[in-house]
């Protein structure tokens, strides 16, 4: 259905992820933290602005449908609505919410396990999430680095406001996350100004420029094992080997990848086994060990653990329940 209004068009249409769903819980998983002004939520819908080739279009998500029979309803709200923009939005949103993801095998070898069966079960209805493009997932990773996460969401919010297409006819003035084209042409002095170190501003420019000029096609990593990808995203400016795996996982989907340098979630890590003992990079895959294929899914449930223990989720909320 789409309709026009003097204020632009909307679209409206149904999804019906791959159950079980729950729609809250793979938001918080992208979002991480309420200071995200990119993926926002109110406790019912999921929005977000996405910069489309006929310019950027408004999103919003509900949940309309419980977690084992799930229905999503979207409305999409531009200046620009024609025949490519459903299709576009659709593949973003199974991107950025999972939609498409069958958990039941990890589900089968989680439930007899003592350790990681309550934890699955308690987030069951959970979607891994992928950034919609591996350029924000690696523009995320540079800012986050060597920062609390709390204030790395909130320089990326920075980012979007000043340099982000604008919804036009969207319903409030949220604004896209920025393309390559949108931070090439801007110098290190200006990012610094929104807080971001000087080393990290030029890794930044460096890559907006490459992907913009076409001299780095981020895209075709997706078709290369975990090790060429690794090595490949390590020559560039300001990534490291937490950066790539971080890509890994949440950029390319690669859910057995835990990135073992993260010191949160090796902090998440140690709180759910219950040690003491420090977990550095080589702690962490031996910890692991018993759950390797599953690693990264691990990752995205302890984040939710701990989210839920600082109170920003309840796991009791069954949406569209």
């Amino acid at each position: 259905m789409q309709a026009t209004s003097p204020a632009g068009s909307t679209l409206a249409y149904s999804l019906v992820p791959v159950p079980l769903f729950r729609l809250d819980l793979a938001v918080w998983v992208l979002r991480r933290r309420a200071e995200n002004l990119i993926d926002r939520w109110d406790g019912r819908s999921y929005r977000r602005v996405l910069a489309l080739e006929g310019g950027a279009v408004d999103v919003a998500v509900t949940q309309i449908g419980p977690p084992e029979a799930p229905r999503l309803r979207v409305v999409v709200a531009g200046e620009r609505i024609g025949a490519d923009t459903r299709p576009a939005v659709t593949a973003a949103l199974e991107r950025l919410l999972g939609l498409r993801i069958d958990l039941t095998e990890f589900e089968r070898f989680a439930a007899p396990d003592i350790h990681l069966g309550p934890l699955a079960r308690r987030f069951r209805g959970m979607k891994p999430p992928r950034f919609p493009t591996l350029f924000e997932c690696l523009v995320n990773a540079i800012v986050c680095q060597q920062v609390t996460l709390t204030l790395g969401i909130r320089l990326l919010g920075r980012l979007a406001e000043l340099y982000g297409l604008e919804a036009k006819g969207g319903a409030d003035q949220a604004r896209a996350f920025p393309r390559p084209e949108d931070l090439a042409g801007r110098t290190p002095e200006e990012l610094r100004l929104q807080g971001i170190s000087r080393q990290k501003a030029r890794a930044l420019i460096d890559l907006a420029s490459a992907v913009a000029e076409g001299r780095l096609d981020l895209e075709r990593l997706a078709a290369e094992p975990d090790d060429f990808v690794v090595d490949r995203l390590c020559r560039l400016r300001g990534v490291g080997r937490w950066t790539a795996e971080y890509v890994l996982l949440r950029g390319l989907g690669r859910l057995h990848i835990f990135p073992g340098d993260d010191v949160g979630a090796q902090n998440n890590l140690k709180r759910w086994l219950e040690t003491q003992a420090p977990l550095d990079y080589e702690g962490v895959d031996r910890a692991l060990a018993p759950w390797r294929p599953y690693a990264g899914l691990i990752y995205f449930h302890l984040l939710l653990d701990r989210l839920a223990a600082t109170g920003a989720i309840t796991v009791g909320d069954r949406a569209g329940a």
